[in-house]
């Protein structure tokens, strides 16, 4: 006697855990029915990144880049279960290479984006490099993998938490990040994925007084409504590239506090 096999259901990803959205709806991609967030499921992943974000902002630069790092591990070790689900083995390839190139770079911000400060007087001036605080990410929506990776790391690698919108014709390999993710040492709501309709949940992730940062780099011809939105508590804006490496990504996320410190106190 044959068995049927046990078919996945496609989740949000909130909080370390994977929640059906709260409305219990679902929507078809990839031949799949995909969980479709809603507006209580946006605020759900706010409050889980608010809450997450400054655990993993205090913890140092060196242990964020061995967690990111522990990231490409579970990636590489699935690189034929994501291969299904995006272009190609190139493209989670070149994915892994991402991560691991910024987990590279979470130590090396400070010095390279900070500075000492010359003034005029008996004190110290140094500038710091700090995380925003919660970004929202509309994910490109080509290529699905590398498009979110490359969205997503840059403002986790600074110690952001992050609220991303996976694309919705290919949601499959962001859900399949998700679970790397979970399996990882990345804290649970540091990071936070949601799938559905992107013109349903972009605008409550831009007009949320509780997001610090909003990267529109998958919104397309909505980013002007959605920079309109954000406008309303000053929300930095982000216009990105699906596939970009720079560690000026990295600073699109951060802040630069200023210290003063008098000399031989």
């Amino acid at each position: 006697m044959s068995r049927l096999p046990v078919r996945k259901t496609y989740k949000l990803f909130v909080g370390g855990a994977f929640p059906r959205s709260e409305s219990g709806r679902t929507y078809d991609a990839e031949g799949q029915n995909v969980a479709r967030a809603s507006r209580k499921d946006v605020r759900d992943a706010v409050r889980a990144a608010r809450g997450a974000q400054p655990g993993w902002a205090a913890a140092t630069a060196y242990n964020r880049g061995q967690v990111l790092y522990r990231l490409a591990e579970m990636v590489e070790a699935r690189v034929a279960e994501f291969a299904e689900l995006c272009s190609g083995r190139d493209e989670v390839e070149r994915t892994v290479d991402r991560i691991v190139w910024y987990a590279g770079w979470a130590d090396k911000l400070s010095q390279v984006l900070g500075s000492s400060n010359p003034v005029a007087g008996p004190y110290f001036n140094f500038t710091v490099p700090e995380p925003t605080g919660v970004v929202a990410v509309i994910a490109p929506d080509e290529p699905p993998l590398l498009g979110l990776v490359s969205r997503l790391l840059p403002a986790l690698t600074g110690g952001n938490a992050v609220v991303a919108v996976a694309s919705e014709t290919r949601p499959l390999a962001s859900i399949e990040l998700a679970e790397a993710l979970a399996t990882s040492d990345v804290p649970g709501g540091a990071v936070n994925l949601l799938t559905g309709r992107r013109s349903e949940l972009a605008p409550w992730l831009a007009s949320h007084m509780d997001v610090n940062a909003l990267d529109v780099t998958g919104a397309d011809g909505d980013a002007p409504d959605l920079e309109r939105a954000a406008a309303d508590n000053v929300k930095r804006v982000v216009h990105g590239e699906a596939d970009a490496q720079s560690p000026w990504e990295i600073a699109s996320f951060l802040e630069l506090k200023t210290v003063w410190h008098p000399v031989g106190q």
